[in-house]
């Protein structure tokens, strides 16, 4: 696996060989001590999860509290999204930075978005695949969000693929607080904490 660090801290795309032939293709897209050793993250999995999506639809942005931190690793299995982190650790020197990445099936890429950063997706295609990883598990109580069309944050959803009024978001993601809601509430992360 190659990695490729981010401009945000605790944020790498990281890239498998991907093997095809008459068949398809194949690749191993998770491999934990090579994560350890290229980014000195500890990734046990504790969780694993995936979303289908159909074209235009936002999820996100979601962060987790938890103490011990939740990173998560991210792949496209079917269709094609445009991945997003947001650091919404309030210390950062890159506190509200926005990242893009564009993943679909069979590019070898996955993202690992680290503990306290922000994360979404857009899909750009119907039946986007989405598949990840959580390295601790799913707590309500611990569980945040931040509203993904928020203009202090200024995500472009889509680049210019897919209209606005063609964007599907749910309920809870588009009434979510915004970015300074969370801030005076005291509820976003830290990057030393």
């Amino acid at each position: 696996m190659k990695f490729t660090p981010l401009e945000i801290e605790g944020a790498w795309v990281a890239e498998s060989t991907v093997w095809p032939d008459n068949r398809g293709f194949f690749l191993e897209w998770f491999k934990r001590d090579e994560i350890f050793n290229a980014t000195g993250v500890d990734f046990s999995v504790q969780q694993a999860n995936f979303s289908l999506s159909a074209q235009g639809v936002i999820r996100g942005i979601h962060y987790s509290l938890a103490p011990s931190g939740q990173a998560k690793w991210v792949t496209c299995v079917s269709g094609s999204i445009i991945d997003v982190v947001v650091d919404l650790r309030i210390d950062s020197p890159t506190f509200k930075m926005i990242e893009y990445i564009e993943l679909e099936p069979g590019d070898g890429k996955a993202v690992l978005v680290g503990s306290g950063l922000g994360h979404g997706f857009f899909s750009k295609e119907e039946n986007s695949g989405v598949a990840y990883l959580l390295n601790s598990p799913y707590t309500p109580d611990l569980e945040y969000d931040v509203c993904p069309t928020d203009p202090d944050l200024g995500i472009t959803w889509g680049k210019g693929n897919i209209e606005q009024e063609r964007h599907v978001i749910s309920q809870k993601d588009i009434f979510a607080p915004t970015l300074n809601s969370r801030q005076e509430q005291g509820k976003l992360p830290r990057l030393n904490s």
